[in-house]
């Protein structure tokens, strides 16, 4: 097929991406002009409507912003208000978090990997329809899913939205009968993890690769989930307090998320890629191994073969999950206690599609003056669209049905959380 000089590819509403979001594509003169991920969900105002409530609210309420990584969210919000009070959560409590934040890790990988994205690489339209011809590998992948849902439900109180994490900890601890049993259902689903990652490795993956900077949590000695410091592969080191510094964060006409950008830098890119990356070190020996065996080496730069590090990381998360079981004694209090005091608090972790940054100011009272929520997706929109502009320039020969098609799955490929971006905005009530 012959070039066109001119046209235009809209999709006005992305499938298998959580959210409402749409895509432009324009090309003129036989050159990619525009490319826009519009984020057109409505503003969510969480920032807005967390001011005045108690230093006590953000981990429910946040946990609001997703039905499908709600934990992150919990977390992230615990980890600054806790900073805030001059609080450290350790010992079995935060084995405990640890563990439910394996359990979300396990269940949103599992549901990106067989329902939103395999299908592209089998040449499915949805998982119903690939379910007709592998139901076999379907079930696998809701019984994995279901594992990780039972974890949020022991140690959370249930999968969505989490009832039990409170600042400092939870309401209550498992018991070791309820431990035990969560054990014996999580060594079939490594099992399950292994074939999962064998599968993924069979599929074609397109030449392409992107020359973003990449950014994930790091703590040395251990894969980076619940905490950690910020690190970059273009040498960048900081701890979260200084997240604000080095992350700018800007309106963009299209969009109803903020694009990010590294501050004298430019765009960078987030997520399971960037963790792995960054972190491959700190992977167990047996999913290194994983790594190794379906080929992806020390890096992984190439949007496509990100479902494989998922697929690694979700065999880290059940390992982890064991370890952390096997080691599980119930604490006395499944708490620490945490007192109000004016100050700011900083607090990040690593949410299955990438860092989430919260930031929280507290009063003398506890009340809350002040809140900003920094989401992987809003992060990473910049690097998608770039990357969109550079697969379409390669691509122009295509029928506009294919190419709508191809540039479809390429976003998918970043598992974008629209509902998590769209809430930025500040809120300002004039009643005068």
């Amino acid at each position: 097929m012959t070039h066109r000089p001119d046209r235009t590819l809209d999709v006005r509403a992305l499938a298998r991406v959580e959210g409402e979001g749409a895509m432009h594509v324009r090309v003129r003169a036989g050159a990619v002009e525009q490319v826009r991920l519009e984020i057109y969900e409505p503003p969510r105002f969480f920032e807005a409507f967390l001011r005045g409530r108690r230093y006590t609210e953000p981990p429910d309420i946040t946990a609001r912003i997703c039905g499908i990584c709600p934990v992150a969210y919990q977390m992230s919000a615990c980890a600054a208000i806790e900073d805030a009070c001059g609080v450290q959560v350790d010992g079995a409590v935060a084995d405990l978090r640890r563990l439910l934040y394996c359990g979300e890790w396990i269940e949103s990988h599992v549901l990106h990997i067989y329902l939103l994205h395999a299908p592209d690489f089998l040449g499915y339209p949805s998982a119903i329809d690939m379910a007709k011809d592998h139901r076999d590998v379907v079930e696998r992948g809701l019984a994995l899913k279901k594992v990780g849902n039972e974890i949020m439900e022991v140690v959370g109180g249930r999968a969505i939205h989490p009832i039990n994490v409170r600042i400092g900890g939870f309401y209550r601890a498992p018991s070791r009968q309820q431990m035990t049993a969560l054990a014996a259902k999580l060594r079939v689903a490594l099992d399950q993890a292994l074939d999962t990652a064998r599968w993924v490795a069979g599929f074609e993956f397109p030449d392409f690769h992107h020359d973003h900077e990449m950014l994930a949590l790091s703590e040395p000695g251990r894969y980076a989930i619940e905490r950690g410091s910020v690190v970059t592969t273009g040498g960048l080191a900081f701890p979260v307090t200084a997240f604000e510094e080095h992350v700018i964060e800007e309106h963009i006409e299209h969009s109803t998320a903020l694009h990010a950008h590294l501050a004298g830098r430019g765009r960078y890119l987030t997520g399971p890629a960037a963790r792995y990356t960054l972190n491959r070190a700190w992977l167990s020996p047996l999913a290194r191994q994983v790594a190794d065996d379906i080929g992806l080496g020390e890096r992984c730069d190439n949007p496509y073969r990100s479902i494989l590090v998922r697929a690694v990381e979700v065999v880290y998360a059940v390992e982890e999950a064991l370890r952390l079981i096997d080691e599980y004694e119930p604490p006395a209090v499944p708490y620490v206690d945490v007192q109000p005091r004016a100050a700011t608090g900083y607090g990040a972790t690593e949410a299955p599609r990438g860092t989430l940054f919260h930031r929280y100011a507290l009063d003398a009272d506890g009340l809350i003056t002040s809140a900003r929520i920094v989401p992987p997706t809003s992060q990473n929109q910049a690097s998608i669209e770039e990357d969109l502009r550079r697969f379409v320039a390669d691509r122009l020969h295509l029928s506009d049905h294919q190419l709508t098609h191809d540039c479809e799955q390429a976003i998918r490929n970043y598992d974008p959380c629209i509902s998590c971006a769209t809430h930025f905005l500040d809120l300002t009530v004039d009643r005068s």
